[in-house]
């Protein structure tokens, strides 16, 4: 194993490299495609147990909604600086209306909600108690979107991809990524050379041969290579190389959760990356993070592991906040600039 010494030589030069690409994140303009939910949070406060069934009784203090799935990542990249257009599904009910309220509220461009009268808009709720999730409810319809409303996001897609960087594709598996959808958006976006980047799903990991780049956590990363190859299970490092040959991809980023990220690359390249994490109070959100700072970088010109272990950083900051968290480029600027890198505390390796 290679340590991550022969390139920490440089220390200085090398956190300034970071700086300066985070710095660039404000330049970048990235297009979202993905299933848009309502993220509802109650907060609250637990002393005792029901005597009606061994549950916590939460004393309610107050609620919170903000853009949620899709729209986190969306989110991500405004507070960070950059530019972003989200497509998405959302009903015609008070959900929605909601919804775009807390949009627009948090600056979040809203000309390609796609309104659909026959679809509830997606609602998760998470009961929140002396910082743990206490309980979630997920109220949503998952089929898939219709004919006219993929349509309409096609049109949106090829009015807006002249004009980004890059796209995100943000699978939650809700209806509104379909493989007709990415069809058209991949025919589009191969035609204009714009890279394309998908936090996946795993019920539709055959939509994907062709992207850029692929972002699945350790459960997903074997779900869409196999569970057991030749009556065995596969390691870690066949898993993420299969999934580079079976998706015709650039690159395949693992995340692990307390145990970092792993980079696989075409050209043979495999890196592990420790997390970044100091403290962990909620993971809710942390993938949207990962694929935002992996985008952005991308698209303000950093190479593959540099944008992984960008991403890894920003994701080690949103994991230590309660909730949907975001970050702002002071945080990930401040977070770079604090990182010791020498070769005692091995940041990066690789195998």
């Amino acid at each position: 194993m290679r340590s991550f010494k022969k390139i920490t030589d440089l220390n200085g030069k090398y956190i300034q490299r970071f700086l300066r690409l985070v710095e660039r994140f404000s330049e970048t303009k990235i297009l979202v495609i993905g299933d848009w939910m309502l993220d509802e949070f109650v907060w609250g406060t637990v002393e005792r147990i029901s005597p009606e069934a061994p549950v916590p009784v939460v004393n309610v203090s107050r609620e919170s909604f903000v853009p949620g799935g899709a729209l986190n990542v969306a989110n991500n990249i405004r507070t960070l600086g950059g530019c972003v257009y989200p497509c998405g599904l959302v009903g015609r009910d008070l959900r929605g209306r909601m919804l775009v309220k807390a949009m627009r509220k948090e600056g979040i461009d809203t000309s390609g909600a796609i309104y659909d009268q026959a679809r509830p808009t997606t609602l998760k709720t998470r009961v929140v108690a002396h910082s743990q999730q206490v309980v979630r409810f997920d109220r949503e319809d998952n089929r898939e979107l219709s004919r006219e409303h993929l349509q309409k996001a096609l049109l949106f897609v090829s009015k807006m991809l002249p004009k980004v960087d890059a796209v995100i594709i943000e699978d939650y598996g809700k209806g509104m990524i379909t493989a007709e959808l990415l069809t058209g958006v991949l025919k589009e976006t191969k035609r204009l050379g714009k890279p394309v980047l998908v936090d996946p799903k795993e019920k539709h990991f055959s939509y994907y041969k062709g992207v850029t780049a692929i972002t699945p956590n350790r459960k997903e990363a074997f779900e869409a290579y196999g569970r057991m190859k030749n009556g065995r299970i596969p390691d870690i490092h066949e898993v993420g190389k299969g999934l580079l040959k079976q998706f015709s991809c650039q690159a395949v980023l693992i995340t692990l959760g307390e145990e970092g990220m792993i980079l696989f690359e075409q050209n043979g390249a495999v890196t592990k990356i420790p997390t970044a994490a100091q403290e962990v109070y909620d993971v809710s959100g942390a993938g949207d993070t990962v694929i935002a700072v992996f985008a952005m970088a991308h698209a303000a010109g950093a190479t593959v592991k540099e944008a992984a272990i960008l991403s890894n950083c920003a994701a080690g900051i949103v994991v230590g906040k309660l909730g949907t968290a975001t970050l702002t480029q002071e945080e990930l600027k401040r977070s770079l600039s604090n990182q010791s890198l020498s070769p005692r505390k091995r940041v990066l390796s690789s195998v």
